[in-house]
């Protein structure tokens, strides 16, 4: 991430891939402060066996892109609601030239940022693909109870 203070955000998809038990790193990596450990973490993160990178930037939000130029690793950016409401984030991330690309989650969307890595890395892990059923199931049978939770609410002019 740009800085600590994206912490707050990035919890949740440091939650999701613990309680998937997929090992991660956290970093605080700015692209404008700290370009050289930007590049040596982006240089050397194949060869330490990291197999996706999620970056989180807020404001001009270079970090994921810049990441992104200096590895074959998929990068998955999550634009940070710093200035603007997060839609300068958003653009710089997803607005990405040819020839380097950057898979773009909604503005704070670190969880779907974690779903997103976890279904790359199941692709070729067949437990992690029955988690992620499961996680999907489980996703499913919560919005169907509170279908019929609703079901059961009443008003007057209510018709269903």
């Amino acid at each position: 991430m740009g800085s600590t203070s994206d912490l707050p955000i990035m919890e949740k998809a440091a939650k999701f891939l613990d309680d998937f038990e997929i090992p991660f790193e956290i970093h605080a990596l700015s692209a404008h402060r700290t370009p050289a450990e930007v590049e040596n973490f982006a240089k050397k993160a194949k060869e330490r066996g990291i197999e996706v990178i999620i970056a989180a930037a807020g404001m001009a939000a270079h970090l994921p892109g810049v990441i992104a130029s200096m590895t074959t690793l998929p990068v998955i950016g999550v634009p940070i609601s710093a200035s603007l409401d997060g839609i300068d984030a958003l653009l710089a991330i997803v607005q990405m030239p040819p020839g380097i690309p950057v898979a773009t989650v909604g503005i704070n969307g670190a969880m779907n940022a974690a779903i997103l890595a976890t279904q790359i890395l199941a692709a070729k892990d067949s437990s992690l693909q029955k988690k992620m059923v499961d996680y999907k199931e489980d996703l499913k049978i919560k919005i169907v109870k509170a279908n019929k939770d609703l079901s059961e609410v009443k008003y007057k002019f209510k018709t269903n």
